[in-house]
């Protein structure tokens, strides 16, 4: 991160026991030692922010294509059903026309032959 080499780190160690003292030395190495840790760990919940964010990015994105596609699929689907429901309707007022005029030649019904129940109760009045 900053590129200190050992020999530099060393020189800082050296200042560092003069000025702060043999005694305080290990208390203050320790304090920045819990500095830097927290310093780490804010870095890395940033960078896990950050990650978080830009896959949030991305999924959002995703939804509005795959929303996109399905629109479109229902749109297609509509238009069929509306091509496939007008070429029924006509099939069906195409044959209802046709039931509906006579047909050129028909032939008289006779009515049912009456049962034998109904004739004896003729008979019988």
């Amino acid at each position: 991160m900053f590129d200190i080499g050992f020999s530099e780190l060393m020189v800082i160690a050296l200042v560092a026991l003069i000025v702060i003292g043999p005694e305080r030395l290990p208390r203050v190495a320790r304090t920045l030692g819990h500095l830097a840790g927290r310093l780490q760990r804010y870095v890395a919940d940033v960078k896990a922010d950050i990650n978080r964010e830009v896959e949030f990015d991305e999924l959002k994105k995703m939804r509005d294509s795959m929303q996109e596609a399905a629109t479109g699929f229902e749109s297609s689907v509509t238009t069929e059903m509306k091509k496939t429901e007008s070429e029924l309707n006509a099939a069906v007022e195409g044959k209802a026309e046709a039931e509906v005029s006579p047909p050129p030649e028909q032939t008289p019904v006779s009515p049912p032959p009456e049962s034998a129940t109904a004739i004896e109760e003729k008979q019988k009045q």
